[in-house]
């Protein structure tokens, strides 16, 4: 599940809030074990998934570094490129 959780910080265009909240609600899930809340946790699970988000986006926006910042689009063809080596029939 946290697989799809990727690194938000020093990109071109920066993450956006959507991408921040997919990963929190990856996060949660992952924490609770729940793929789909229960009526009876869906309050909790909903603010988790908010709060995170938002922690998130705090760190995210301060954080520095001197590092040029990542292509999104080169950065996806080498995520491609490890998971086709990895998944590869031997």
């Amino acid at each position: 599940m946290c697989r799809n959780i990727h690194t938000l910080f020093n990109y071109k265009p920066e993450a956006t809030d959507e991408e921040v909240h997919d990963a929190a609600l990856q996060y949660v899930r992952k924490i609770s074990g729940f793929t789909k809340p229960s009526q009876a946790n869906e309050e909790a699970f909903a603010r988790a998934v908010d709060e995170v988000a938002a922690s998130t986006r705090r760190l995210v926006d301060s954080l520095e570094t001197t590092a040029a910042p990542k292509d999104r689009e080169v950065e996806a063809a080498r995520r491609k490129a490890r998971a086709a080596e990895r998944f590869a029939p031997a």
